[in-house]
């Protein structure tokens, strides 16, 4: 089955869905951040075929959110590295741990905690506003055109909006 390329869309979460479309990718994510970056123990940590595993970490090489770093010279051996655009996922990680402790956990509670080493806290990732730091949820936020929105697949709800912003004349 070929999955329909989501590049195109005027979506960030399209986008980015289009990398991260399987669990896979989230786990193997998950498993370079936490540490285990050898392509022999991802393969035993996550039980995922080798073929499929070097598909995935492939593209996150060519995506630039993982690299290839040499720990040794003889026999040459690599290991994957998060670049700056994969550490960045670590956020999105724990948002979705978040809701998958919540919705998912086992009677007996979730699988893994967070610590928050700063202040040495078990914590429970929020997402917060940047500017007042209040949480940001579906009914305190509201959906903006941003500068590269712009009509077409996946804009239903933003279109009107763009097309109302492109429509106003330009500030003296």
């Amino acid at each position: 089955m070929t999955r329909t390329p989501l590049s195109s869309v005027a979506c960030s979460i399209a986008r980015a869905t289009d990398l991260f479309g399987d669990a896979w990718t989230a786990l193997i994510m998950r498993d370079v951040l936490l540490g285990i970056r050898r392509f022999d123990a991802l393969a035993e940590d996550l039980g995922l075929s080798r073929k499929v595993l070097a598909a995935r970490l492939a593209r996150l090489v060519e995506e630039g959110v993982l690299t290839r770093e040499q720990y040794r010279a003889s026999p040459p051996r690599e290991e994957y590295v998060a670049t700056e655009k994969g550490r960045e996922l670590y956020p999105v990680l724990l948002a979705l741990m978040a809701w998958g402790d919540k919705w998912y956990a086992d009677p007996a509670g979730p699988p893994a905690r967070i610590r928050h080493d700063t202040c040495g806290r078990v914590t429970t990732p929020t997402l917060a506003c940047d500017a007042c730091h209040e949480p940001l949820t579906l009914s305190t936020t509201t959906q903006l055109p941003g500068p590269g929105g712009r009509i077409g697949p996946g804009t239903r709800l933003l279109g009107p909006l763009i097309a109302a912003r492109q429509e106003e004349p330009p500030s003296p």
